[in-house]
C-alpha cells in the first residue's frame, strides 16, 4: 500500500522559513541600528568600538549643515575642559564655515571626513564613491592643513565596495557602538540616560552638531559630568584606536 503525505501551504512555508533561518544562523550576524550585517573574513573593516579594559571613550560629532548648534557645543567642551573629541565634517559645510573649523583645529580637536554630498554612498558607482571621498579629502586638507584619515559615511551607510574604496584611499571607516539618538530630539534627559546607560570601555559615541539636533548641547554637560563620575576619560578616535588592536568587524554586505 502506498503512503501519501499531504503538506498544507502553511506547513511548506514553515519548513522553508526554518531552512532559511538555519542557513542564516550559520553565519556571524551583527545587529547595528536595526540593520542586520553579515561578516566574513578577508574584507575591509569598519570600526565600531575598541576592545579594552581601560575606561576610555570617544565623543564624536557629525556636522553636515546649519549655523546654530556647533558653537554652543564647542563652548560647552571648552567650559568643561574637554580637549579630546572627534568631529566628522562634510566638506560643503566646512567650506562655508572655515573659521569654525579652524577653531576646532586650534583647540586640538580631531577632524574626520563626513564625505562630500550627504547621500548614501552604497547607492553610487565605484567612480562616484571615489570622487565623493577624494573631493572631501582635498577640501578638508586645504582648510585644516592636515590630511584626514578617518571617515564616517553620510547616514552611516556603506557596503563592501565603499569600505574597499575607502581603504584604498587610506581611510578608516568609523561607525559607533552607542547612538545617542540626539538626531531624533528625544529630550535632553533621554539623550543623557541613553548614553550613560550604554557607554562602555572603548566605546565610540555618536552625537551631532547639525541644526537638526536641537537638544545635543542641552544633554552634553550632564553626559560629560556623569561619564567622568564613572571614571571615564575622553580621547579622540585615533587615540582610542591606539589603545589596543582594532576590533575588526568585516563587512560582507549591509
Amino acid at each position: 500500500m502506498n503512503s501519501f503525505y499531504v503538506f498544507s501551504g502553511k506547513k511548506i512555508k514553515r519548513v522553508f522559513l526554518l531552512i532559511v533561518a538555519a542557513l542564516f544562523a550559520a553565519g556571524i550576524v551583527y545587529v547595528e541600528s536595526d540593520n542586520i550585517t553579515v561578516f566574513s573574513e578577508g574584507s575591509p573593516s569598519a570600526i565600531y568600538s575598541i576592545p579594552t579594559d581601560k575606561k576610555v571613550v570617544a565623543l564624536t560629532f557629525d556636522i553636515s549643515w546649519g549655523d546654530k548648534r556647533t558653537q554652543p557645543i564647542l563652548d560647552i567642551l571648552q567650559q568643561k575642559g574637554l580637549k579630546k573629541a572627534t568631529f566628522f565634517l562634510s566638506s560643503p559645510w566646512s567650506k562655508t564655515h572655515t573659521e569654525t573649523v579652524k577653531k576646532m583645529v586650534e583647540a586640538g580637536y580631531e577632524i574626520g571626513s563626513h564625505g562630500h554630498k550627504h547621500v548614501n554612498y552604497s547607492s553610487l558607482n565605484d567612480d562616484e564613491i571615489r570622487k565623493q571621498i577624494s573631493t572631501a579629502h582635498q577640501m578638508l586638507s586645504e582648510i585644516t592643513g592636515k590630511e584626514p584619515n578617518l571617515i564616517r559615511m553620510p547616514n552611516g551607510d556603506f557596503d563592501k565596495r565603499v569600505l574597499r574604496i575607502a581603504e584604498q584611499l587610506n581611510y578608516k571607516v568609523i561607525q559607533w557602538d552607542t547612538d545617542s539618538l540626539d538626531w531624533k530630539n528625544i529630550g535632553a534627559d533621554n539623550i543623557t540616560k541613553r548614553v550613560i546607560d550604554r557607554a562602555h570601555p572603548g566605546d565610540i559615541i555618536l552625537m551631532h552638531a547639525s541644526d537638526s539636533s536641537k537638544q545635543t548641547h542641552l544633554a552634553l554637560p550632564a553626559i560629560i559630568d556623569q561619564l567622568r563620575a564613572k571614571g571615564y576619560e575622553f580621547v579622540t578616535v585615533s587615540e582610542l584606536i591606539q589603545q589596543t588592536e582594532m576590533k575588526n568587524k568585516t563587512i560582507q554586505d549591509q
